[in-house]
Parts: structure tokens; C-alpha cells; sequence
């Protein structure tokens, strides 16, 4: 069985998930107890997609989300490491431009999209820093991330609920409508691994971003990161006294 830990590796992660392809979005609309559309609603709105611009979905799966952008009129690029989400995205939402591809080594040229989006997969990243870095590469200068993953509830009775939640009633429920049951261990798993909203946003400002901010849905179980790629200012064509700063 794949573990959450840093042992994971990211072969057997894409295999976990060609597995439970059919049955994912079904079995994450049942577990999240219907709030798998507002959080998508949420970070569309936090993507604020313009007709024209260049969206990279990160992490993708079947697409659900890269469809939802891509209604705002945008190109949306959804990327994943599964083969068997992008079959399944291809076949629901022929219009997405499905590539197959590494979060740790994204196969796009530098300054690339306008902006870049990760639903609940930064999780499944070996090495989630490497991969909010090359976000930062493809992006261009003022693009804007998004991420939209589990997280710490603040309050601790909340907390207390949703790991009773993970541990007892997910099991049972992932027993009756996913293929693959253990895949869903790893879930649980992955979440209480997964660091809280103030790390992860000084993972954000390490990689460069600028401008970087959360906010809590559904009592923190889930959270919303955005930041900025900064924007490079023209050289100065003036020379500054020998020993002083810039302006």
C-alpha cells in the first residue's frame, strides 16, 4: 500500500490513482458531504479567469476543475501524472487540453500562463517546494497562484470532529463507492501529514511569491493560498551616486 510519508513515490501514486479514475469524482462529491463544488466555486473566483488568458491546472484528475475555469472563456491547460485521470477527462471534457506531466518538472517554457492552480493534488507531490517553484518559473511576471487543499481546522473541537471523520466514518463510506478502498487510507493519511496554512504560505514566499494570503473554508478544513510572481521593473537608465541604493 502506497504510504503519505516522505518515502511515497510518485510512480506508485500515479498507479494509485489510475485506479480509483472511474470512481473519483463520484466518491470525492460523497466524502466531502457536498461542499466539493463550493470549494471549486471559491477558487474559480479567487483564479478570477479572463477571456484569453493562458491557465495551467495543475494536478488535474479528470478535469472537473480546469472545466469550470475554462467556462470563463480562458484556455485551460490541465496537467496530471495519471494516465488514467486524463483518459477519463478526455472523454468528460473533450474541449481541455490534457497533458501529462510532472508537478516537480513542468513541461512548459518559462512565463508561460497567467495564472496556475493546484486543487487538493499538492499533497500527492514528492516534493511540493520543487513543484511551487517551477509554478513560479511558468508563470508570467504578476501571474497570480491558487491552491485549494485540505488543511488545519483553527479550532480544536472542529479538528477533534474531522479526525474522527478521517479515521471511522471515511472508511465506511469509501468501502461502498471507490474502486479502490486502501487508495483512500493514503487520503487520510496525506491530510494529517499535511502541514498547516502558515507553512504552507512561508512555502509560498520561499519560492518567490509575493503578495501571498489564505482563507479558511469550511472551518479550515479546507484552505485557499494566492500569491503573486513579482513583477520585474525595468532597469534603470540612471546611474545612482556610487554607494547608494536604487530607488
Amino acid at each position: 500500500m502506497v504510504r503519505a510519508d516522505s518515502s511515497k513515490q510518485p510512480a506508485e501514486v500515479a498507479a494509485m490513482f489510475d485506479e480509483v479514475a472511474k470512481k473519483y469524482d463520484r466518491t470525492n462529491s460523497v466524502l466531502s458531504v457536498g461542499n466539493a463544488w463550493l470549494w471549486r466555486w471559491h477558487t474559480v473566483r479567487a483564479i478570477a479567469p479572463q477571456d484569453g488568458e493562458r491557465i495551467l491546472d495543475v494536478a488535474a484528475g479528470t478535469g472537473t476543475s480546469s472545466a469550470a475555469v475554462a467556462k470563463s472563456g480562458a484556455e485551460v491547460v490541465a496537467l496530471d501524472f495519471s494516465a488514467g485521470m486524463i483518459e477519463i477527462g478526455r472523454t468528460r471534457h473533450p474541449d481541455v487540453d490534457f497533458v501529462q506531466g510532472d508537478a516537480t518538472a513542468l513541461p512548459f517554457p518559462d512565463n508561460s500562463f497567467d495564472a496556475v492552480t493546484i486543487s487538493f493534488g499538492l499533497r500527492n507531490v514528492d516534493k511540493p517546494k520543487k513543484a511551487l517553484g517551477e509554478m513560479l518559473r511558468v508563470l508570467k511576471p504578476g501571474g497570480r497562484i491558487v491552491i485549494c487543499e485540505f488543511s488545519t481546522p483553527p479550532r480544536a473541537l472542529i479538528r477533534a470532529g474531522y479526525g474522527v471523520y478521517l479515521k471511522y466514518v471515511m472508511p465506511t463510506v469509501v468501502d461502498v463507492t471507490s474502486s479502490n478502498p486502501e487508495a483512500y487510507t493514503y487520503l487520510a493519511e496525506s491530510i494529517n501529514e499535511w502541514p498547516d496554512q502558515a507553512t504552507l504560505s512561508q512555502w509560498l514566499r520561499g519560492a518567490g511569491f509575493t503578495r501571498v494570503a489564505y482563507r479558511n473554508l469550511t472551518s479550515g478544513v479546507v484552505a485557499l493560498h494566492r500569491g503573486r510572481k513579482p513583477v520585474r521593473k525595468p532597469s534603470q537608465t540612471s546611474k545612482a551616486p556610487a554607494g547608494s541604493a536604487q530607488p
